[in-house]
């Protein structure tokens, strides 16, 4: 498996934050930052461990999707399988841990396919999206406040309902866009 490099030339300094709401998932803060202009300004930052999805295709080439409801977006969402970072855990032993639980799947074969920010205005969460191949099934373990749907469905259609509008969540949309660079 190729690792993905992500390298910043100049990193901003942050001279003190105060943290407004830690919790399981997230940590606000306000974070004093001198700028690479050398301004010294206030910024709203939400720090996040970051995640991993999986583009998963069978023999056939099809793509596993999920149905998922997501109270923040208001409803059903159709997703890719993926999950938070655990302490200590890489990206790809998430994208495996997640693929497991949500999809009932373990892969053979891995991929890495991009490393992307999800809102960088506001918040350092990194998503590492994997290509995972070579399929076989294993137990769902859905945890208690997942309402998750397992479909399949052949990676033109699954491009088309990017198209008509029916796939809205980024990470998604972005792992079905570098998964056809890799013609599954």
């Amino acid at each position: 498996m190729t690792a993905l490099v992500t390298a910043f030339p100049w990193r901003p300094v942050v001279t003190t934050r105060r943290s407004i709401y830690r919790g399981a998932v997230v940590d606000l803060g306000i974070e004093s930052v001198t700028l690479p202009d050398g301004n010294d300004i206030e910024l709203e930052v939400v720090r996040h461990p970051g995640g991993a999805a999986v583009c998963a295709f069978d023999a056939r080439g099809a793509v596993c999707l999920l149905r998922q409801y997501r109270h923040a977006a208001g409803g059903w969402l159709w997703e890719l399988p993926a999950g938070k970072l655990e302490s200590g855990e890489s990206a790809l032993r998430t994208a495996q841990r997640e693929l497991a639980e949500e999809a009932g799947l373990e892969a053979g074969d891995w991929q890495a396919l991009a490393q992307v920010f999800t809102t960088p205005g506001f918040c350092d969460e990194v998503i590492h999206l994997f290509l995972a191949r070579d399929l076989r099934t294993v137990p769902v373990r859905h945890e208690a406040h997942e309402c998750i749907e397992v479909h399949w469905r052949p990676f033109d259609a699954a491009l088309a309902m990017a198209d008509r509008g029916e796939i809205r969540d980024a990470k998604t949309l972005l792992g079905l866009f570098c998964a056809a660079r890799r013609s599954p």
